[in-house]
């Protein structure tokens, strides 16, 4: 009679085969978006966020010092970048308030 290996010991090729993709964690890795999930796209929220300010306040260096013919555009740019960084706060704050939900949560 074989003993059974331990569970390391045994490929995941062999795992997957017995069991679902969400019970064997390699595989899941494996399957994974290659855009690199949530803290991925956060990252990338954050950088387009930054970006937008960023552009804003050169335009309003601009202004400041005469270097612009369209101002319209430049307020438009400002009230963009304004808007998108209150989108931000916003969802941080809802992540911040399900986070601590969770953490009140009795198990």
């Amino acid at each position: 009679m074989n003993p059974i290996p331990p569970v390391g010991a045994v490929p995941v090729e062999q795992l997957s085969a017995v069991f679902p993709e969400d019970m064997v964690p390699e595989a899941r890795a494996a399957a994974a978006d290659p855009a690199g999930g949530f803290s991925q796209m956060v990252s990338q929220g954050l950088a387009n966020v930054n970006e937008g300010l960023v552009a804003s306040q050169v335009g309003l260096q601009r202004i400041a010092t005469g270097d612009t013919q369209n101002v319209h555009q430049v307020m438009i740019q400002l009230e963009e970048s304004r808007l998108s960084f209150q989108l931000m706060m916003q969802v941080r704050s809802r992540l911040l308030e399900a986070y601590q939900d969770v953490m009140k949560m009795q198990i």
